[in-house]
């Protein structure tokens, strides 16, 4: 990967593809899900989740799941036919595995576990508890994807893995399942998605890459493609699904993922892609740990962290800061679905009005990092008389 020069600050949300991606193959991986036995792989992830709760034959019954979720995982389990029910998560995103237990009953079919950000959860004990009750156990590796816990590849103790591609990797979209065990389920393969809606997130991803390398020049034709781009789309009516969206919608979830999307997915050295966001990670701790207590003062071997979770008490001021100074923060899971009572789950309430994720991804050299942790640090110390403030 070439050098990036830093002209003015630029750092996507997600890692941008680079030409070489575009030809080039490497060997057979041993990560998950590209070396599962028996793996599907859809456009959304959120497909994935929607055709296991029909594969496993949920509907018209209840779903055990985080109080701590995006959304959309609830939204796809709701609208193929299964009752969402939900149990505490912590203030560290430590799941309470005796509400876990409490919370079962007669309705549950099955247990569902998120991974957050890279980070395992309790997998090996949700694991003991669905094994106890008979129950299968649902692990959604949406935001760990090359994530391990210790040695064991998360998405592979439960029942069932569920996989998000594009978050990860710099592909235009991509899920997958993973059927784990000995039960084998026959699953038709997905249509291929829209070549159009293919394409424009490839060049939308391409002229990203632009721009992070490219500096004033690559940001000017970034500009001046997509004001085209945008024009030419809607005068031929081209039918693009978009990735990241917020809601489930059905009629999208019967769309797999391309070759095109494949060859990406081949072409990526996933070993150098854990240590670049290990190193990021690491990076980002030694220097914001004393102005923002992290979550997690260290990685486990095998975590390859998705972002960097930063804790603040005023997102939408920390978020416009580092925005302004083109650092494409998120604000990190902010809603609840609306079946869970945000009343009875406080700690939850409580994060989603607190975390932001800071871009830690591959494409990030460290002399961005170094711009990074200055923006960010800059940000949060801004924001530490507001806090006396209010109090």
């Amino acid at each position: 990967m070439e050098a990036v020069k830093i002209d003015k600050l630029f750092v996507p949300a997600l890692p941008t593809l680079w030409p070489s991606m575009l030809t080039g193959r490497k060997a057979p991986s041993h990560f998950m899900p590209f070396s599962a036995r028996n793996v599907r792989y859809f456009y959304f992830a959120r497909n994935a989740i929607w055709t296991t709760v029909k594969m496993l034959g949920l509907d018209a019954g209840e779903v055990l799941m985080p109080a701590y979720h995006h959304g959309v995982e609830v939204e796809a389990v709701v609208d193929a036919g299964a009752t969402p029910r939900f149990y505490r998560v912590g203030s560290r995103w430590d799941v309470d595995l005796e509400d876990v237990e409490k919370r079962i009953g007669p309705k549950t079919k099955a247990l569902y576990l998120i991974h957050y950000a890279g980070f395992p959860g309790p997998v090996e004990e949700m694991r003991r508890i669905a094994d106890k009750h008979g129950l299968p156990l649902i692990e959604d590796c949406a935001l760990s994807l090359l994530s391990a816990d210790g040695s064991v590849p998360l998405g592979t103790t439960g029942d069932i893995g569920i996989f998000c591609l594009y978050k990860t990797l710099p592909m235009p979209h991509g899920g997958a399942l993973t059927v784990n065990g000995a039960r084998q389920y026959s699953l038709p393969e997905p249509p291929l998605p829209p070549t159009s809606s293919t394409f424009s997130h490839t060049v939308s991803s391409l002229l990203q890459n632009l721009e992070l390398r490219g500096g004033a020049f690559g940001r000017s034709v970034r500009g001046m493609v997509r004001g085209l781009g945008k024009g030419a789309v809607k005068a031929a009516d081209i039918e693009r699904v978009a990735t990241g969206t917020q809601h489930f919608d059905r009629r999208h979830v019967d769309l797999g993922m391309s070759p095109f999307a494949h060859r990406i997915a081949q072409a990526q050295d996933l070993e150098a892609v854990v240590e670049r966001r290990r190193r990021n990670y690491f990076f980002l701790l030694g220097r914001l740990r004393d102005v923002s207590a992290p979550l997690f003062n260290q990685l486990a071997p095998g975590v390859c962290p998705l972002f960097y979770p930063v804790v603040v008490d005023n997102k939408e001021h920390v978020l416009e800061r580092l925005r302004a100074r083109g650092i494409e923060a998120i604000d990190f899971w902010k809603h609840f679905h609306p079946a869970c009572d945000a009343s009875a789950f406080p700690e939850v309430a409580k994060l989603r009005r607190s975390i932001v994720e800071v871009p830690c991804h591959q494409d990030l050299t460290p002399e961005v990092m170094a711009e990074v942790a200055t923006v960010v640090r800059g940000a949060l110390v801004l924001e530490r008389p507001e806090r006396k403030n209010v109090g």
